[in-house]
C-alpha cells in the first residue's frame, strides 16, 4: 500500500453519521484520502473496475435491514468480489449485519432496542482489538446477528445485555480480509474501540494486501468515482461577484437602558399590521442583543418556493420575477450578499445589516433529495428582507446602536438617535392593550386528536424497532381561526404584535422573534439556537441542540433538574443522537476540525431547565478551502432541516415523518435569523412559535374575494425513541403547545 496517501472508499448507506466515520478514518489512518459513494450510486459491474484506485473499503452504517436490497445496495456484492478485485473491508453496524448474513449468520430483532445507549464491549484483546483496553461504546441498532459455529464468520466481541442476553459486537471472516463492528466507533460518546480498532484493521488489511498473490495495477492520480472528503471547494460554474471592499457602515451609539425593545419596534412600525417588520428579540438570558429593522415601504424582500426556478423580489407594490438560471436560491442570495459585503467596521455588535427572515422546514428537502408533496403554495420557503437601516440593542449595557448601510445617511442616524432619546424620557402611557387578547365565540381552536397522535407515536416506534430510524421527531399542528373583524381592529394597529408581546411576557426566551414579512407573520419564543457563525477570517461555526426540558416550579432545583435530564438515559440518548448527527453535518463542510465542547449540560433559562450540547468547528486550512465569507452559509444550507426536528438518520426520518404527519410543517421547525454583511450569522429553530398566512394579501393579488377568517398555526411535538412512553410524549407535546396558546388567551388544561 502507499504509505503516504492511502486511498479509502467509504460506502454511505444514507446515514447521518457518515462524515463522523470519515473523520475517524483520517485520525486512524493518517494522510488517507477518502472518497464517498452512496450504496445505490453504482452497480457492482460499474464499481468493480474502479476498485483498483483504492486500497480499502469502509462500509458505513445506515437505516433499514441488510436483507432489503433497497437498503443495502451494492454492499451485498462487495462481500463476493472475486480474488482479482478483492480488498480489505471494514463494516459498521448495518455493515456488520450485511457481512454476517452473507456468510451464514441469522438476522433477528433485539428484545430491547439500543439507540444512543452505551454498553461495555467484551473482547479478548486480539485481532482488531489487540492492544485495546476497556471499550464502552455507543450502540444504534434494533437488529442483530447470531453467528452459528463452524461458519465463515467468527465472533470477536460481544455485549452482555440484561434484556437481550449476549449480542454480537464484532466479527471477522475466517479467510477473507473482512472485519466489522456492530457498535458505532465514530460516536462522540464511544470510549475505546474507536480509532484504535480502525488502526488495527488498517494494519491487518495492509498485511493481507502485501502477502496476496495478485499484484495491483498502478493507482490513478485521482480516483474516478466518489466525492472527496473533506469536500473541497471546486471552481464555480456560475458567475460569482467579487467581494465588495468599499462598502461602509455608518453608526452611532446612545445609552438608553430605560428604553424597551418593544417601544423601539413600535417606533419603526411594529404596531401597523400593513407594514413589514423584523425583530430578533433576546427577551431572556442568555440572549444579549436584540435586532430591529427599519423597513421603508420599498425595502427589498426576497421570496422563493422549493421547486421553482425563480425567486420574487418585492419592493413595496413592485414585484419582479427573476430566474435563477443555473443557480440555486442559496447561490443567488450569496451572490447578492457579496455585492453588499462590509469588510471592516469599528463595532462589535453582531449585526450591521443584511438579510433577516426565515427558512421553512421544507427548504432542506432538495439537499436530501426528497421530493416535495405540495398541494398548494402557502408560506414561502424563503422569506427574507434586506435590512439597510437597523437598531441593535445591547440588553446587558443598555447601549442602542443605530446603523445604516446607505452612503451619506448621517441625517437619518442623527434623527433616530434624537427621537429614541426623547422616547426614552417620555412618560406617556403605552397605547397598547394591557390585557390578553381573548378569542370571541366565533373563533375556533382545533387541537391534535389525542388517540390519533398516540397511534402515530406507536407507528413511529415500529419504524425504530425495524431499523428504519434511531429517533423520529413527531409533530402535530393546532389551528386557531379568528374572524378578520376581530383580528384587525383599526388601521395602523396590529393584534399580531399585541399577541407577540403577550407571548414574550408569558414565555420569555433568548431567541424570540416577531417577523412580519407579508404574506407571512411569525411570532416565536424559541429557546434553541440552531447555528451561529462568526465573522471572517477563520469563522467559528457553533450549533447548540436542545433535547430535554423541565419546566421550573416549586422544588425543581438545579440538582433535581440535573437528575431528571442528565440523569435520564432517555433524555441523554435523544441528545446524543442529535449531537452525532450535527457532527456529521459539520464534518461534511469543515473537515476534521469539529469538537463537542459541551455534552448534555443542564442550562438554566427564564422558565425552564434544558439539556444542551454545544458542537463547534472551524474550516481546515489548505489551498482548497471554502471561501470564509460563504462558509457559515454553506453549513446552514447543508444542515437543514434542523436535526433536532427530524431525528436520525435524517433523510429516512424525514421520509417517514412525511407519511406520519398530516401535511407540510411550513414555517414551523425551520429556522429564522440573520446573515450579516460582515459574513457572520445567527439562526434559531422555529419552535414555541406560531405563524399565519395573510390570505387577504394573497387573494387580493389574485382577485379572489376576501376570506372571513385568518388562521394561526402552532406546531408542537417531541422526539420519539424506543424508550418513549406514548402518554408521556402526548403530555410533553401539550406542555410545549401551552406556552404559545397563552398569547391567544387560551388556558389549558386540554384533553383533546
Amino acid at each position: 500500500m502507499s504509505p503516504d496517501a492511502p486511498r479509502i472508499l467509504l460506502v454511505d448507506s444514507y446515514d447521518s453519521f457518515t462524515h463522523n466515520l470519515a473523520a475517524l478514518c483520517r485520525r486512524s489512518i493518517p494522510n488517507c484520502q477518502i472518497r464517498i459513494i452512496k450504496n445505490d450510486e453504482l452497480s457492482i459491474e460499474e464499481l468493480r473496475p474502479c476498485l483498483k484506485d483504492f486500497e480499502t473499503i469502509i462500509v458505513g452504517p445506515g437505516p433499514g435491514s441488510p436483507d432489503n436490497a433497497s437498503d443495502i445496495g451494492v454492499v451485498r456484492d462487495l462481500w463476493h468480489l472475486d480474488d482479482d478485485h478483492l480488498l480489505p473491508i471494514f463494516g459498521v453496524c448495518l455493515g456488520l449485519q450485511s457481512l454476517g448474513i452473507e456468510f451464514g449468520a441469522t438476522l433477528g430483532r433485539l428484545s430491547t432496542v439500543k439507540h444512543g445507549l452505551v454498553s461495555q464491549i467484551h473482547h479478548p484483546g486480539t485481532d482488531i482489538f489487540e492492544g485495546v483496553g476497556e471499550v464502552n461504546a455507543v450502540r444504534y441498532h434494533s437488529l442483530h446477528i447470531t453467528v452459528p459455529p463452524n461458519e465463515d464468520i467468527q465472533q470477536l466481541a460481544w455485549a452482555e445485555d440484561a434484556e437481550n442476553g449476549r449480542v454480537v459486537m464484532a466479527v471477522k471472516h475466517t479467510s477473507k480480509p473482512f472485519w466489522a463492528v456492530q457498535y458505532h466507533p465514530e460516536s462522540v460518546c464511544t470510549q475505546g474501540g474507536g480509532w484504535e480498532v480502525l488502526r488495527n484493521f488498517w494494519t491487518l488489511g495492509s498485511q493481507w494486501s502485501q502477502t496476496r498473490r495478485h499484484t495491483r495495477s498502478t493507482i490513478a492520480d485521482t480516483p474516478s468515482i466518489g466525492i472527496p472528503w473533506p469536500h473541497t471547494a471546486s471552481p464555480h460554474s456560475f458567475s460569482r461577484p467579487t467581494l465588495a471592499r468599499t462598502n461602509k457602515v455608518l453608526s452611532t451609539k446612545v445609552n438608553l437602558p430605560q428604553l424597551s425593545v418593544t417601544k423601539i419596534s413600535e417606533y419603526f412600525g411594529a404596531d401597523d399590521e400593513a407594514s413589514n417588520c423584523v425583530l430578533l428579540d433576546s427577551a431572556a438570558n442568555p440572549g444579549r442583543y436584540s435586532i430591529i429593522g427599519s423597513l421603508p415601504g420599498d425595502a427589498m424582500q426576497v421570496t422563493h418556493y422549493v421547486g421553482d426556478a425563480f425567486l420574487t423580489i418585492i419592493r413595496g407594490k413592485d414585484k419582479t420575477i427573476e430566474s435563477l438560471d443555473a443557480l440555486d436560491i442559496w447561490q443567488w442570495l450569496s451572490n447578492y450578499m457579496r455585492t453588499r459585503h462590509v469588510e471592516h467596521h469599528n463595532s462589535s455588535v453582531p449585526f450591521w445589516g443584511g438579510f433577516v427572515g426565515f427558512f421553512s422546514y421544507e427548504i432542506g428537502y432538495p439537499a436530501l433529495h426528497i421530493p416535495l408533496q405540495r398541494k398548494e403554495k402557502k408560506h414561502p420557503d424563503v422569506n427574507l428582507t434586506f435590512v439597510e437601516r437597523s437598531v441593535v440593542v445591547d440588553n446587558q449595557t443598555g447601549d442602542v446602536h443605530i446603523q445604516s448601510l446607505i452612503p451619506g445617511d448621517d441625517t437619518w442616524i442623527a434623527q433616530v438617535a434624537e427621537d429614541l432619546t426623547n422616547l426614552s424620557q417620555s412618560r406617556a402611557p403605552n397605547a397598547r392593550r394591557s390585557s390578553v387578547l381573548s378569542l370571541s365565540p366565533l373563533s375556533s381552536v382545533v387541537l391534535p386528536e389525542k388517540q390519533r397522535y398516540i397511534s402515530r407515536i406507536k407507528q413511529a416506534k415500529e419504524h425504530l424497532y425495524s431499523g428504519d430510524s434511531y429517533e423520529l421527531c413527531l409533530t402535530a399542528q393546532t389551528r386557531i381561526s379568528i374572524p378578520y373583524n376581530q383580528s384587525r381592529a383599526t388601521p395602523g394597529t396590529s393584534t399580531s404584535w399585541e399577541r407577540y408581546q403577550q407571548l414574550r411576557k408569558s414565555n420569555p426566551a433568548p431567541y424570540s422573534a416577531y417577523i412580519r414579512l407579508h404574506p407571512s407573520t411569525l411570532m416565536s419564543s424559541s429557546p434553541e439556537r440552531f447555528l451561529s457563525f462568526s465573522r471572517p477570517p477563520n469563522p467559528m461555526c457553533q450549533l447548540r441542540p436542545i433535547k430535554g426540558t423541565v419546566r421550573k416550579g416549586p422544588g425543581i432545583t438545579r440538582a433535581v433538574a440535573e437528575q431528571l435530564l442528565a440523569g435520564s438515559p432517555k433524555e441523554v440518548a435523544e441528545n446524543l443522537m442529535i449531537v452525532d448527527l450535527i457532527r456529521h453535518d459539520l464534518h461534511g463542510v469543515l473537515g476534521e476540525n469539529v469538537k463537542t465542547t459541551k455534552f448534555c449540560g443542564v442550562e438554566e433559562y427564564e422558565t425552564v431547565w434544558q439539556l444542551v450540547s454545544v458542537i463547534e468547528g472551524r474550516q481546515e486550512k489548505g489551498p482548497s478551502k471554502h471561501d470564509d465569507f460563504d462558509l457559515g452559509w454553506n453549513v446552514l444550507k447543508s444542515s437543514l432541516p434542523p436535526g433536532s426536528m427530524t431525528g436520525a438518520p435524517k433523510k429516512r426520518s424525514v421520509e417517514i415523518l412525511q407519511n406520519l404527519e398530516d401535511g407540510e410543517r411550513g414555517v414551523y421547525s425551520g429556522v429564522f435569523g440573520y446573515w450579516c454583511v460582515s459574513g457572520g450569522g445567527d439562526w434559531s429553530v422555529t419552535i414555541r412559535s406560531c405563524f399565519k398566512l395573510d390570505q387577504q394579501i394573497l387573494q387580493k393579488a389574485s382577485g379572489v374575494s376576501r376570506p372571513e377568517h385568518e388562521e394561526w398555526v402552532i406546531g408542537a411535538g417531541g422526539a420519539i425513541t424506543a424508550l418513549s412512553d406514548p402518554e408521556a410524549e402526548w403530555d410533553e407535546m401539550i406542555l410545549k403547545l401551552q406556552s404559545v396558546l397563552k398569547s391567544f388567551g387560551i388556558t389549558p388544561p386540554m384533553s383533546a
